[in-house]
């Protein structure tokens, strides 16, 4: 995979894939992940497409931020788009990426193309009940310590609690992970959930009138696989649900997301 830049904006650690003159499609990370998640499908991409990948504020090699709220995490993304002159992106995001990607569309409707959202919970009353790993992790008074004390081992254990099928983890998404504060993870999960809460994600795409991809493992342990149906909602909206895969796609069926992900992204 070539990777032709690697730079600070706005921010944000952004990696560009594939040849500069393709045509373009920006990758957005889930909660405390980083650009590294989209290792597995990014070189597949990269092929027909200049990818973009960022790292959210607080996320990977990105510094943190005063605030973690969605509209501030879209208009970062926004500027970074403004500085590289794109217009008319396809912009895909992973999980809780889908509402970066959404809330950009929402404020910069003339950046966005088209946008494909893998295993993004559409509203919060599709959540599961989180995997125990997960919960231990995340809940006081213990979570921090445990934060503090992560092994690749116990963060690789907790990408697995999320999917359906046994997968590699790449180092570099592990190292990505280990370098998140606690704190930092819980404001960008109140962030998110803030955002849904006010609205749900096919209400806000609803009125968009943007060509939309939703990508859903048919085992995601994390948001009822059912939910992704709430998409049908959205005029025009096609919706795939993978068999055996869980929460994390781009993982567990890098193939099979990368594909869907090219014959929706390619230009009309």
């Amino acid at each position: 995979m070539s990777v032709h830049e690697s730079a600070y904006a706005h921010g944000m650690h952004v990696v560009h894939n594939g040849p500069g003159q393709a045509p373009p499609l920006v990758l957005i990370h889930g909660s405390g992940a980083s650009g590294a998640s989209w290792g597995p499908v990014a070189g597949i991409l990269a092929a027909r497409h200049h990818v973009i990948r960022v790292d959210l504020p607080g996320c990977g090699q990105s510094p943190p931020a005063p605030s973690y709220a969605v509209p501030g995490q879209a208009a970062r993304v926004a500027a970074l788009l403004d500085d590289l002159g794109l217009r008319q992106v396809a912009v895909a995001g992973h999980s809780s990426g889908g509402y970066v990607a959404t809330a950009l569309a929402e404020q910069r409707p003339e950046l966005v193309r088209s946008l494909a959202l893998v295993s993004t919970g559409p509203s919060l009353g599709a959540l599961l009940p989180q995997p125990w790993i997960i919960r231990a992790l995340l809940a006081p008074p213990f979570g921090p310590l445990l934060w503090a004390r992560r092994s690749d081992a116990v963060i690789r254990k907790g990408i697995r609690a999320t999917t359906a099928r046994p997968v590699d983890v790449p180092d570099d998404a592990v190292a990505d992970l280990r370098n998140i504060g606690y704190r930092t993870f819980r404001k960008i999960l109140r962030g998110n959930s803030a955002y849904i809460a006010e609205r749900s994600v096919p209400e806000r795409l609803a009125g968009l009138g943007k060509p939309v991809l939703v990508v859903f493992g048919a085992a995601d342990p994390r948001w009822d696989p059912r939910s992704a149906h709430q998409y049908d909602a959205v005029p025009g909206a096609r919706v795939e649900l993978l068999p055996g895969v869980g929460h994390v796609p781009l993982f567990e069926a890098p193939g099979p997301t990368s594909e869907l992900l090219l014959r929706f992204a390619a230009p009309a």
